[in-house]
């Protein structure tokens, strides 16, 4: 018996230890959340009581509360899930088509010289280019349809990504590929054991772009095309003069690209535990 409380006693300090490093890491969490909600919550304030003051007119600027309002009974009448639902299902197939699309053809770029002698010209022509300038001839090839819509957000999406994806191949450590190669490894092996985990936090850096970018274009796409969809929502509301929608819609196009954007960065976190960026920064 004293023995197993002797063991305990010599095991307590490190978890104690442990557990105040949690604690720590939890607290400092919890501080930067609540610095960045005040300022959010500060910005709301000022909304309602600018509106509410009297010093524009609440058709240009409806109250904050007014607008919450609007969101809800949207919720309720199932219009804010029926066109939050068509907006994501395009964003995230776009996005989704854009990932796979371009860090396949981002790693062929960097690995492959014939590849690269074709598309790079394609890539730095076309990153810096408007890609919405292409939807009137998606609308001529595909009809006013989601097919055009989806093509516009993965074009508008790729660019990001295989960007992101050249460059963190390229910059593997050589090392790395000339000692996998020493012992033995193969083409197939090197790739996915070794050059992907290393470009991974580099790829993902580029999908976290390529997402918010997957979310404006579909908005701007419904916007410009009508259907479904909260962009066209706040068009169909602004055709009304129904100014508390249209600033409905916009609180909810930034929740949703706000939940997005997080969920992005914990899958991040998640996928990265084992790197360095993820791990607490120490003094020692």
């Amino acid at each position: 018996m004293s023995g197993i409380l002797g063991r305990t006693r010599l095991l307590a300090p490190p978890y104690r230890e442990r557990g105040g490093r949690l604690l720590a890491w939890a607290l400092r969490g919890l501080g930067r959340g609540a610095r960045s909600s005040a300022t959010l919550i500060l910005v709301l304030a000022a909304w309602e009581a600018y509106a509410r003051s009297g010093a524009i007119n609440n058709f240009l600027l409806p109250p904050l509360s007014v607008v919450l309002e609007r969101v809800w009974q949207d919720a309720l009448s199932g219009d804010l899930f029926l066109a939050l639902g068509a907006t994501l299902y395009r964003g995230l197939l776009g996005f989704t088509i854009a990932a796979v699309a371009g860090v396949v053809l981002g790693i062929l770029i960097a690995r492959s010289a014939v590849v690269r002698w074709f598309f790079d010209p394609i890539v730095s022509i076309g990153f810096p280019m408007p890609k919405i300038a292409f939807l009137p001839i998606f609308m001529l090839w595909f009809g006013l349809y989601d097919t055009s819509k989806v093509t516009m957000i993965v074009v508008s999406a790729i660019f990001p990504v295989v960007t992101a994806a050249v460059v963190a191949t390229e910059g593997v450590d050589k090392e790395l590929a000339w000692s996998a190669r020493s012992l033995g490894a193969g083409e197939h092996q090197l790739l996915w054991e070794v050059v992907l985990p290393a470009a991974l936090p580099q790829i993902l850096t580029g999908l976290q772009v390529a997402l918010p970018v997957s979310l404006i274009v579909a908005i701007v796409t419904e916007m410009l095309m009508g259907g479904n969809g909260l962009g066209a929502s706040m068009i169909n509301a602004s055709r009304f003069a129904d100014s508390s929608g249209v600033f409905a819609g916009i609180v909810e196009i930034g929740v949703a690209g706000f939940c997005l954007v997080k969920g992005i960065g914990a899958l991040r976190r998640r996928l990265l535990r084992w790197h360095q960026e993820a791990q607490e920064p120490t003094t020692v």
